[in-house]
């Protein structure tokens, strides 16, 4: 399995550094749009729809945000701060859904509507804040400062976690998370955009506002992850799917990136522009 993780990523990441990089930003819109609508049919069964049907509806919606959303891109700067702020609230309230969980929920009307809602909401905020990023003079940049934040939050967690684990940071919705990796996380995330920014063709970042921004980011993305986890949990599904061998579905690998991305953007907003 861990052989099979690695080869994937090693595809996977050349990929996504020339989408990143190369594509112009509209046509990274689009590909990102694109993958996420993968990520909203994957949604369909962790939201406890049996019906094929039901991913189709769930995608359809999603598209036709993303339509909209789109051809009203160049009005995006005009209230980013609004915007932004209005995402990392709703992230807020689904995390809210962390806490109240039980362990042995079931799926009944509720959860579904809630789960539904939570699919379209945590899919459009995150496509909209990668965007917004990407639409920016140096976009790429911080993208991939965001990335690696991300990659790093993970990284840490594992190796913390799998060295120095004992006690679950949340048992009855991801078992195999520890309060070490939680910690190691956090401490990974800030050290490695610290250096980045060092590396990188940025404007300058002030490092005390750096580190308070990764450190809500990789918070965020935490969050990202037992959300997912949760729906995973209650509706019994081990992976969200299994396009990438070895990582599962879209939403198993971005699930992080979608919950950091509302908050990283809120916080380039208030320390930078």
């Amino acid at each position: 399995m861990l052989r099979q993780r690695i080869l994937t990523a090693l595809l996977l990441l050349p990929l996504a550094m020339a989408a990143i990089f190369a594509l112009p930003a509209q046509w990274f819109l689009l590909l990102l749009a694109a993958i996420l609508l993968i990520g909203s049919r994957e949604y369909a069964p962790l939201a406890g729809y049996s019906q094929p049907a039901s991913g189709y509806v769930l995608l359809a919606v999603q598209a036709l945000i993303f339509a909209i959303l789109f051809s009203m891109r160049a009005a995006w700067d005009s209230a980013i701060t609004l915007y932004a702020g209005l995402a990392c609230v709703a992230w807020l309230l689904m995390f809210i859904r962390l806490g109240l969980y039980r362990a042995g929920s079931q799926v009944d009307g509720r959860y579904k509507s809630i789960s539904t809602l939570t699919a379209i909401v945590s899919i459009t905020t995150g496509w909209f804040a990668l965007g917004w990023i990407r639409l920016q003079p140096d976009g790429s940049w911080l993208i991939l400062l965001l990335l690696l934040i991300v990659w790093a939050a993970d990284t840490g967690a594992y190796f913390a976690g799998t060295t120095l684990g004992k006690r679950k940071l949340a048992p009855h919705i991801s078992p195999g998370k520890t309060q070490a990796g939680f910690v190691g996380g956090l401490i990974a995330g800030p050290l490695v955009a610290l250096l980045a920014v060092t590396l990188m063709p940025l404007a300058e970042i002030d490092p005390t506002r750096l580190i308070l921004l990764s450190v809500i980011t990789v918070l965020a993305s935490v969050g990202g992850d037992l959300v997912i986890s949760l729906h995973k949990r209650t509706s019994g599904c081990k992976d969200s799917g299994s396009l990438l061998p070895g990582h599962g579905g879209v939403l198993d690998r971005l699930d992080s990136l979608l919950a950091a991305a509302p908050f990283f953007v809120l916080g380039l907003v208030i320390t930078r522009y």
